[in-house]
C-alpha cells in the first residue's frame, strides 16, 4: 500500500476541496445506479459549479499554477482539463452523457492534481508563494448545504 501524500499545510484547503470533488464524483455515481433523473442530478452539479468548483479553479489559476509558470507542461494540461470540465458542467444538452463525462474527467483530474501537480508546486514554492495561495482560498459553501440528498 503507497504511503499518503504529506500535503503542505498551505495547499490542505485546496486538497479539501478535492476531497469534495471526489465526492461530488461519487454522488454522480450513485444517482446513476438508483436512476434517479439526470436533470436532478444536474441541479446538484450546477450548484456544485457555481458555489465551489468554479472558485476552485480560479484560485488554482491565479495563485496556485504560476509557481510553475504558465508554460509547464503540467501546468498546460491542469488549466486544459479545467476548460473542459467546465464545458461539461455548463452543457445543458445530452445532460446525461454530460455527467457520465464529467464524473469520470474530473475524478482523473482530480487525482492527478493531487498525485502530481501539487507535488511538483510545493516542492518548488517559496514559503511567500504558500501563504498567499493558503490567504486566497476561502471555505466556499458548506457542501452538505444541499437538501436534496439523491444519492442516499
Amino acid at each position: 500500500m503507497s504511503q499518503p501524500i504529506k500535503r503542505h499545510a498551505s495547499l490542505q484547503p485546496l486538497s479539501r476541496d478535492h476531497h469534495h470533488g471526489l465526492l461530488l464524483c461519487w454522488k454522480i455515481r450513485e444517482g446513476f445506479k438508483k436512476q434517479i433523473d439526470p436533470l436532478r442530478i444536474k441541479q446538484y452539479t450546477d450548484w456544485f459549479w457555481q458555489t465551489q468548483l468554479a472558485e476552485h479553479f480560479r484560485i488554482e489559476e491565479e495563485f496556485v499554477f504560476p509557481v510553475l509558470g504558465s508554460d509547464h507542461p503540467h501546468v498546460k494540461q491542469a488549466v486544459q482539463e479545467h476548460r473542459n470540465l467546465e464545458q461539461l458542467f455548463l452543457q445543458t444538452t445530452d445532460v446525461s452523457q454530460a455527467l457520465s463525462q464529467l464524473e469520470s474527467d474530473l475524478e482523473k483530474h482530480i487525482r492527478f492534481e493531487e498525485r502530481v501537480l501539487f507535488n511538483e508546486i510545493q516542492e518548488v514554492a517559496t514559503a511567500e508563494q504558500l501563504v498567499e495561495c493558503e490567504r486566497q482560498h476561502h471555505a466556499g459553501t458548506d457542501v452538505a448545504a444541499w437538501e436534496d440528498e439523491f444519492w442516499r
